[in-house]
């Protein structure tokens, strides 16, 4: 028989040290020689370890403990190591320096000592005869700001020998620098502030020699601005560019042979994503030359191969279908290898071999800690918004195998805005998001517009909007369900991190239909980053988001939440790293006085250490059992469990 309690009282086995302890991050694959090689975030150990393995044998960390393999280029780094004959050319957090491992030999440093994170190097690959890396450098040294900050693509022979040698400068970012099969030639994508990469970026390719040296003037040869952004070129096995372009209105695969550029597949579906991080792989080739890929189309994933010679596109018949980051495909011989997910599966690093028609798992992110009968799945909702348009997301209903709530209750809902905002949600398996339905909320995750997997028109449909078209879908997505009669309208509740975390601000400061929120590194005053107050690859990212600056002066302060403080009258919750350089912590405690001033319930915690993201498991424990105290003191419920109390100030 059932128990009977109210919703977000229900006792839950998922605990937050279960979020921190139990799950690893898994990103950014390599395969060779048979083995793949992929990052694990560790949040027990405080770290990303390199970790190697393969279908007959158990994985192995490749670097030794305490070994961070991470970069800080972008502030998001990724592509922090590259692999070339079983040697390791690796990036070490926090200094910045290039690593290089040897099979049976510990780590040793191949670039200089200039002070952490002074130079910082990314999206790096070795020339075949193993004697130099290519890739990018971030400079820090010339001094403050992110005018200061040089971005450019470097030559350093991988013994150490010497020091990073200039192949190409100029531009404000470089990304994807790769050596075609032959040697010769060096293909790379440079795009300019105020684009980001998925605004608009240009494919070039330059003379290379024998030692590295660039020869001539690179030559554009695919995008032109910011028509046209371009996502991951590679050389084919037959010295063919392959790469993503959403010039169609969608990132379709694409070649160049020559003078021939031709579409390999036209599809309303996304086969590029937006490149926040180095590293994410959608696409990799087969040893008979056809490609492995991923795509987006309709809020889910799937994995294909595709036979450029006749543009078929082949489905494979896998139960993942959902991306946790950026997407991870590499192929070699008949092995695919890719880490994905879907609502019932964690997070995995899967091994395909099409020719024997297997499949292992080599590495779960999560192990599940329950039984599948108490995990909530999502379904795909599309619910009208403003402008006669349709808005999408994901909505998780409460699930307990043992509890039920009393009659003629409805559940409160959390309303997730996610981070970018040039990003998405996807419905793979979250342990975080099981933590609130398992305790009797409802959750819908929200692909606001200006969100990424529906094609480019709805990724624009932010520009010029921001902190209103994102604001309005959030809104009316937990409207959609309140008049569904799903959820209690007066327990609505909302919660994000970074631009979520604006979001957050928004409609806790314009709006009345939240009961509170809880606002991860948030931004609470757009002026500061429209003038500089950021990290370089986001210092103009405003520019398409709200307005050029300083001509939009009057719409970045009408959109920044702390200028209109007097209508702010709703909980909040503000969690912030004390060492973010994306969103300074100046941002919270501009928000935490006017809460204070205004004698608004709030809690401020600042955590030691932490950056743009949380990492360390202490902190992750703290932040969700503070949330959930937090919503079950201002909805008036106490949560089941051993959960502290957090001390709200009013």
């Amino acid at each position: 028989m059932s128990t009977v309690a109210p919703y977000g009282t229900w006792p839950s086995p998922i605990t937050a040290a279960m979020l921190a302890e139990q799950a690893v991050g898994l990103e950014e694959l390599w395969l060779e020689d048979g083995v793949a090689y992929w990052l694990e975030l560790r949040p027990a150990e405080g770290r990303t370890a390199l970790v190697a393995g393969h279908p007959f044998g158990e994985p192995r960390d490749v670097v030794p403990e305490g070994f961070d393999v991470r970069t800080m280029v972008h502030e998001y780094g990724g592509g922090a190591y590259a692999v070339h004959g079983g040697t390791v050319i690796a990036s070490r957090h926090p200094e910045g320096r290039l690593y290089r491992i040897d099979p049976g030999e510990g780590p040793r440093p191949i670039t200089p000592d200039v002070g952490d994170g002074a130079w910082r190097f990314a999206d790096g690959r070795v020339s075949a005869d193993g004697r130099w890396w290519i890739g990018v450098r971030e400079r820090h040294d010339l001094g403050e700001g992110p005018a200061a900050v040089v971005n450019e693509l470097v030559a350093l022979p991988t013994d150490g020998s010497a020091a990073p040698r200039v192949l190409v400068g100029g531009r404000d970012f470089y990304a994807n620098p790769r050596i075609s099969p032959d040697g010769h030639r060096l293909s790379f994508l440079a795009w300019d502030l105020p684009w980001m990469p998925w605004d608009g970026t240009e494919l070039s390719v330059v003379e290379l020699t024998a030692d590295a040296e660039a020869v001539g003037t690179p030559t554009v040869v695919a995008g032109a601005g910011p028509g046209e952004s371009i996502w991951q070129p590679e050389w084919s096995p037959d010295g063919a560019l392959v790469f993503a372009s959403d010039r169609s209105g969608w990132w379709n695969l694409e070649r160049i042979r020559g003078d021939d550029r031709t579409v390999l597949h036209a599809a309303e579906a996304e086969f590029g994503y937006p490149q926040w991080v180095f590293g994410d792989r959608s696409f990799s080739f087969l040893g008979d030359g056809r490609i492995a890929c991923c795509y987006g189309a309709e809020g889910r994933t799937a994995f294909a191969i595709l036979d450029p010679a006749t543009g078929e596109l082949l489905d494979l018949d896998l139960p993942h279908d959902a991306l946790r980051w950026g997407p991870c495909v590499v192929a070699e011989g008949s092995a695919i290898v890719v880490i994905a997910g879907a609502a019932d599966l964690p997070n995995q690093v899967v091994w395909l071999d099409v020719d024997a028609r297997s499949v292992e798992v080599l590495r779960e992110s999560v192990t599940l800690p329950v039984d599948p009968s108490r995990l909530s799945r999502p379904r795909a909702f599309e619910f009208p918004t403003e402008g006669g348009l349709t808005a999408h997301a994901l909505v998780y209903a409460p699930v307990h195998p043992d509890v039920v709530a009393p009659d003629g209750e409805l559940p409160p809902l959390i309303v997730t805005a996610h981070g970018g905002p040039t990003g998405a949600t996807t419905p793979i398996f979250d342990l975080g998001i099981q933590y609130w339905t398992s305790r009797g909320f409802a959750v819908v995750d929200v692909n606001y517009g200006g969100s990424t997997g529906y094609g480019r028109a709805y990724r624009e449909r932010l520009y010029g909007a921001w902190g209103v078209v994102d604001l309005q879908d959030c809104v009316n997505a937990a409207r959609g369900l309140v008049a569904a009669g799903e959820v209690d309208g007066d327990r609505l509740l909302v919660r994000g991190g970074s631009a979520g975390g604006y979001v957050v601000m928004c409609a806790l400061t314009w709006t009345d239909v939240f009961a509170a929120g809880a606002c991860y590194f948030g931004i609470a005053d757009l002026v500061p980053f429209a003038s500089g107050d950021t990290h370089k690859f986001e210092s103009r990212y405003e520019h398409m988001l709200v307005g050029p600056w300083p001509e939009a002066e009057a719409t970045y302060r009408e959109r920044s939440p702390i200028n209109d403080v007097d209508r702010l009258a709703t909980p909040m919750l503000v969690l912030q790293g004390a060492d973010d350089e994306v969103v300074p912590p100046s941002q919270a405690e501009r928000i935490v006085d006017a809460l204070r001033a205004r004698e608004v319930p709030h809690a401020y915690l600042l955590f030691e250490g932490e950056g743009h993201g949380f990492r360390q498991a202490a902190t992750i424990v703290a932040a969700r059992e503070a949330e959930l105290s937090f919503y079950g003191q201002i909805l008036g419920f106490d949560p089941a469990g051993d959960i502290p109390r957090l001390a709200i100030e009013a």
